[in-house]
């Protein structure tokens, strides 16, 4: 980190600030931290390093103390990776509390004079409260990651300023369930957040051979523990370890707070080797056959949720814990983490764990799927999205109270709800964008687009990571069509890189190939040499099974290609994919996935195959740059339905939602994903590889480099696992679900001044240029009624498609 001192005192003239790399948007988050940036990597650290990618953060720590004389400044320094600003105040020794208070009201004044836009203040401790509270605010957060209060030496008034704390507070995060379940009455806007898990970088100890010089010495069995040494470790249980089992290294890394290093129990086999980089971590972890977390039980790990559990799991390591509420409530099913309350139960607790890490098998694929929806991007995303909504209720205060709204964005412009609307457009994903570029630039309509994410662009959503590599958060798109229409339409709005999709299915144990089933596959799969279209045609034909009548996405493949095939590339992925076997679902799931008897090895076959060069949201935010589109995020359809002037209505949300599920819910099957940035060039050799069978808990993996063209010496790769619940993804095709989406259609058809646009809207599959050309074609009917003519608008769009 690049270090700086800067003299400052009350009145002085504003803090001259040298952010990052790449700071975005004009928003500011300033986090008020008890916790050091460079003593240990933990929650801070991976949140403000993500919110650092979109808005400029300034991270405030303790102050430090020199010689009596010396002169109030700030030191300043900045993380070379992410741009975080971190300010720490240096304050002469002996200075009084309460002049401790004014100066650093005075620097934080000098500080914040010099911030431009809108402010977020976000507390890791409510003892930065008196100086800070004078501060305005779009938002204000309170992330409440454990109860200081029970902490050792916590100062007697935290308890009144986190009171007050909460009572300024737009939204309350906290570290845990348990923490959540007991502050959960003391604020009407309070949300969970468990510790999470960067799994790429803790997956490395599952595949490091080399380990550290101090570690390397230590005789096996190893079992380690990392992290902070204070009140919180039972230290008699970690010498009567020591003590029943002289023949293990218990090595304990970190460093020793708030307890005197003399009363650490000290034996041959413990071994102390201090404070690690994090960046290190999976290196010792590699070395250990388990895992330990000998905390203490006591008030000050009542509510804890070690972010060390995902870790320990992430690196492939059984867990043995001492029973912390969270760890026994999230992990304590897993096979690998143990819970023992005493010495005697401790020890044998390890035995069992010992036993286990010298098995590769089932405990660890079940960890692999405890973990599958935990990462730090989706917190991030989550936390993101809750603080969007607190600003916009915020706003929606303020303009409610004739104030003027706060919120700014070269795009994103503040809603006016005085305002009258010719449309109000729920979903900013490609149905909803379209229209409101249609409306607004070819008819001169006040548009107000809502949704309820804190982003642009739908599902579509492409963003750079910490790394700087382009990914797309909601999994892979891939841009196809054969419209002209849609391709010269989008190509308004972005310059477009040639890529044609390919996937290849690891089958039969670690075999790789094309899908969809081609020669190769056949020749490949088979030890075959078809040589021609004919004679793979004939190998297929001779394969498959007549079915009397095809009715089900099983009846489609068995009837084309045999059920040897179908068992190998399509049952276990489809039972993966819809949470149900392939005889249950419509034939249309299957069919969507052709076979070939050439050697084309491409997924789509479309003439127009390419990705936006500056990626997706890029594209969006071009799309909507117009001035009669309004902007608002996080905000729900429920909160401006009732208080928005608009004569009609476009709504791209579910359609049962609508309707406020009159009919029952429409089934969905939705996603969660596992983002991982890896320190190597490439992962696979083709931007996505399917895994069709049912072990696997992912469907698929996919690297975006393939994708985006883009050259970096970093990788990321996404695994997508298909889940019953979450943000609505696939409609589930079944002959009763679509028997109830007509029940919602009929309703649907009889609303006035209401279209329903999209694929939740309508119930359907498409791709994105489906959606696109259903779009446009809604905007035509709408122009049409009006008497506009769009003749030259489609002309246009000819031209650019020409060209």
């Amino acid at each position: 980190m690049d270090s700086e001192q800067f003299p400052s005192a009350a009145g002085a003239a504003p803090f001259a600030i040298q952010f990052g790399p790449h700071p975005r948007g004009r928003q500011t988050l300033i986090c008020f931290s008890h916790l050091r940036w460079n003593f240990v990597f933990q929650r801070p650290q991976h949140l403000m390093t993500r919110f650092a990618r979109e808005r400029r953060v300034i991270v405030w720590e303790e102050a430090v103390f020199e010689a009596s004389d010396a002169t109030p400044r700030l030191d300043m320094n900045v993380d070379g990776e992410s741009g975080v600003v971190v300010l720490t105040p240096v304050l002469p020794e002996g200075t009084p509390a309460e002049r401790q208070e004014e100066i650093l009201r005075g620097l934080l004044d000098t500080v914040i004079a010099a911030v431009e836009g809108d402010i977020v203040r976000w507390y890791y401790t409510p003892m930065m409260l008196p100086f800070s509270r004078h501060i305005e605010a779009v938002c204000t957060v309170y992330d409440c990651m454990d109860e200081l209060a029970n902490f050792k030496f916590a100062p007697p008034e935290l308890t009144l300023l986190e009171r007050e704390l909460m009572g300024l507070a737009d939204v309350v995060f906290t570290g845990g369930y348990s923490l959540w379940e007991a502050k959960r009455d003391r604020h009407p806007n309070i949300h969970p957040f468990p510790s999470s898990v960067d799994r790429g970088h803790f997956a490395k100890a599952r595949s490091l051979r080399t380990e550290p010089d101090d570690q390397a010495v230590l005789p096996w069995p190893r079992l380690g523990f990392y992290g902070v040494v204070d009140e919180r470790m039972d230290l008699d249980l970690l010498a009567a370890l020591a003590d029943a089992r002289p023949e293990w290294s218990v090595v304990i890394l970190g460093p020793v707070v708030k307890i005197d290093p003399k009363d650490l129990p000290r034996r041959p086999n413990l071994h102390y080797l201090g404070g690690k980089d994090y960046e290190d971590l999976p290196r010792y972890l590699a070395g250990w056959d388990v895992a330990l977390m000998p905390f203490a039980i006591n008030e000050s790990t009542r509510f804890i949720s070690p972010t060390k559990t995902p870790e320990y799991l992430a690196g492939g390591r059984p867990v043995v814990s001492t029973p912390i509420v969270d760890v026994a409530r999230h992990y304590g099913e897993l096979e690998a983490v143990k819970i023992a309350a005493d010495p005697e139960a401790f020890v044998s607790a390890c035995d069992q764990a010992l036993a286990l890490s010298r098995i590769r098998g089932d405990w660890l694929k079940a960890v692999d799927a405890t973990l599958a929806a935990l990462s730090w991007d989706e917190t991030f995303a989550r936390m993101s999205l809750e603080i969007a909504r607190a600003v916009a209720k915020r706003a929606k205060a303020s303009v409610a109270a004739g104030a003027t709204s706060v919120l700014a964005s070269p795009v994103i412009r503040p809603a006016s709800r005085s305002r009258t609307f010719d449309y109000l457009i729920v979903g900013a994903g490609f149905a909803g964008s379209v229209l409101a570029e249609r409306l607004s630039s070819q008819l001169g309509k006040k548009v107000l687009l809502v949704d309820r994410r804190s982003h642009v662009g739908g599902n579509a959503y492409d963003e750079k990571d910490a790394a700087g590599v382009l990914m797309h958060r909601y999994g892979p798109h891939i841009f196809h069509t054969n419209s002209d229409e849609v391709a010269g339409y989008l190509s308004q709005f972005t310059r477009w890189r040639p890529y044609e999709h390919r996937v290849l299915a690891c089958v039969k144990g670690g075999l790789h190939v094309p899908i969809p089933i081609n020669r190769t596959t056949l020749n490949t799969l088979y030890g075959l040499d078809l040589r021609t279209d004919e004679e793979a045609a004939a190998y297929l034909a001779s394969r498959a099974e007549p079915v009397e009548r095809v009715k089900t996405s099983e009846d489609v493949v068995v009837s084309a290609v045999g059920r040897e095939l179908y068992e190998t590339f399509f049952r276990g992925y489809t039972r993966k994919q819809w949470g149900m076997d392939p005889s249950e679902l419509d034939k249309s799931v299957t069919a969507r996935v052709p076979t070939r008897t050439n050697l084309d090895d491409r997924y789509f076959t479309d003439k127009f195959q390419n990705m936006p060069a500056d990626g997706y949201t890029r594209m969006f935010e071009n799309m909507l740059d117009q001035p009669g589109i309004t902007i608002e995020l996080g905000v729900d359809f429920e909160d401006v339905r009732e208080e928005v002037d608009y004569d009609r209505l476009i709504f791209t949300g579910p359609v049962d939602e609508y309707f406020d599920f009159r009919f029952g819910k429409l089934p969905y099957r939705s996603l969660s994903f596992r983002h991982e940035t890896l320190d190597q060039e490439w992962f696979q050799p083709v931007g996505t590889v399917n895994y069709p069978e049912e072990g696997t808990p992912y469907t698929r993996i996919s690297e975006y480099k393939h994708m985006t063209g883009q050259a970096s010496r970093k990788t990321t790769i996404t695994y997508e696992y298909p889940r019953a619940d979450g943000d609505p993804y696939y409609p589930v095709p079944r002959p009763e679900n679509q028997a109830l989406y007509k029940k919602y259609e009929a309703l649907a058809l009889e609303t006035q001044d209401v279209h329903f646009v999209g694929r939740l809207a309508t119930y359907r599959y498409y791709n994105m240029d489906q959606v696109v050309g259903q779009a446009l074609a809604t905007f035509r009917r709408i122009a049409e009624r009006e008497g506009r003519a769009v003749i030259a608008a489609q002309a246009a769009a000819r031209a650019v498609a020409a060209n």
